[in-house]
């Protein structure tokens, strides 16, 4: 009778034993299934995330940099700014698919009706003062709107002879424009004031300047206006804040903006007016999500002092904290449930083959050769251990999907209620400059343990490798078996 006969008689002739060994694997290999399967679906749902936010990168400035103190108590003196030149020799970056870079001018205005956030609350969301940004532009589609951030409804881009010869032209937002009683083709007028202290602490307004410019287009915002309604607590807060503040922007040519910028600059005494910088603002986008660390890298070295570098995908790293966890731990769970199972199962297969000594000892007294008697250890070890993860890799599944999804809802829910008066310090800051709004939502609803095709190699790659160390120390058991001394 061959080993593989042999085998096959003996698993069944002791079922106890095949029983207790299969049970053994099984529960063994549902932790190391479940472990993978979280493993794989928390990378998954980073890289599909990262894929959504896209690759985009920009340098804006540092505010917890700006706010640290030095030794006599004094924040940080404000940077200079950025300039054209350095901006295009950052674009130059092989990394750069294509860039632009906007001149920002932030404008107090007084007839001028903007969107304001309704009242919530306790909390009285209307501001003293009414601004608008006037957000320059090198391209004739803005970054914005080639990122989706925002769409065209009505009229159209900017030409590049508009943006060439800075031309009074601009795209508002619709629902400003239906505020102000505006249309596409109408003259829009913004009626500055300059805002000065005074010695109590108050501002002074005072009347400013007139800026004519003719509206060519009307845009809406596209994800926040459509996740609006989803939102609940701080998180809809955040994203009307950051919505008043992209409502309020109207797109207009660079030269536009700096020469706008530069007559509101004489308007303020000599003091004040030096200690403005010009704002620029440039937005990268690159050729692939995987050059977002080492575009970061190149150009950190580029920026002056007091400016850091961040990019789209950033956002998942501040609300998929709980995510990043989860697939830390999983990894290290992987890793303890497969020394576990190495030692466990070579343990139970040495104790199971101890009684079966004599039967071994019969087979080499016959004449039977010792690699026939490691076939046969091998072959029974395998096919219970083939049976037992079979069906462990759809249960430790389940196990797995279950177990992630209870502790990503909680971890999160524990993560917003510990951020939420930090979010609504940043938020009255101001937003970034990419202007993202990814929620602890949006990663829960991209959540998902499933089957896939690296799942299944990965554990079946897992469970046989550490099935077949586990049998190193049986095999070396019956390599010192001496059939004189058993059958004595």
């Amino acid at each position: 009778m061959n080993y593989w006969k042999r085998a096959r008689k003996s698993i069944f002739r002791t079922k106890g034993k095949s029983v207790i060994l299969f049970a053994v694997i099984f529960v063994l290999g549902n932790v190391i299934a479940g472990a993978i399967a979280i493993q794989q679906s928390t990378a998954n749902v980073e890289k599909k995330m990262k894929q959504q936010l896209g690759a985009t990168v920009a340098p804006e400035l540092d505010l917890d940099e700006l706010m640290k103190t030095n030794g006599d108590g004094q924040a940080m003196e404000t940077p200079e700014g950025l300039s054209e030149e350095m901006v295009k020799k950052m674009g130059a970056s092989p990394y750069v698919k294509d860039y632009d870079y906007n001149y920002i001018t932030y404008l107090n205005v007084k007839k001028f009706k903007t969107y304001e956030m309704k009242q919530e609350g306790n909390l009285q969301m209307d501001t003293p003062y009414k601004s608008m940004m006037l957000k320059g532009s090198n391209n004739v589609t803005p970054m914005d709107f080639k990122n989706k951030k925002v769409e065209l409804v009505d009229g159209r881009m900017l030409t590049k002879e508009e943006l060439e010869g800075n031309k009074p032209v601009a795209m508002i937002s619709k629902k400003v424009a239906d505020e102000n009683g505006l249309a596409v083709g109408d003259q829009m007028v913004l009626d500055t004031i300059t805002l000065l202290p005074k010695e109590d602490g108050s501002l002074d307004s005072q009347e400013s300047s007139e800026h004519g410019m003719k509206i060519v287009g009307l845009f809406a915002p596209i994800k926040l206006d459509k996740k609006k309604k989803e939102g609940q607590g701080q998180d809809a807060l955040n994203k009307e804040i950051m919505e008043m503040d992209q409502f309020n922007t109207a797109y207009v040519p660079n030269g536009l903006s700096q020469a706008i910028n530069k007559t509101e600059m004489e308007n303020l005494p000599k003091e004040e007016s030096e200690e403005l910088i010009e704002e620029i603002s440039p937005v990268f986008n690159l050729k692939s999500p995987d050059d977002v660390a080492a575009f970061k890298n190149e150009i950190k070295p580029l920026l002056p002092k007091g400016y850091k570098v961040v990019a789209s995908s950033d956002e998942f790293d501040k609300v998929g904290a709980s995510v990043k966890r989860l697939s830390k731990i999983s990894g290290y769970v992987v890793l303890l449930a497969v020394l576990a199972s190495l030692m466990i199962i070579s343990l139970v297969v040495v104790l199971f083959m101890k009684d079966r000594r004599h039967e071994w000892g019969i087979y080499l007294s016959l004449g039977e050769q010792r690699k026939n008697v490691m076939k046969q250890v091998i072959a029974e070890l395998m096919v219970i251990s083939i049976a037992a993860l079979l069906v462990s890799l759809v249960t430790g599944n389940v196990l797995g999907k279950i177990v992630s999804e209870s502790l990503i809802a909680g971890d999160t829910m524990d993560q917003v209620a510990q951020n939420a008066g930090s979010q609504v310090f940043t938020a009255g800051l101001g937003t970034s400059v990419l202007g993202s709004n990814l929620t602890n939502e949006d990663v829960l609803s991209n959540y998902e343990v499933r089957f896939s095709l690296s799942y299944f190699v990965t554990f079946l790659a897992a469970g046989m490798g550490t099935i077949i160390v586990s049998a190193i120390l049986p095999l070396t058991y019956v390599t010192r078996l001496n059939p004189k001394k058993i059958m004595m």
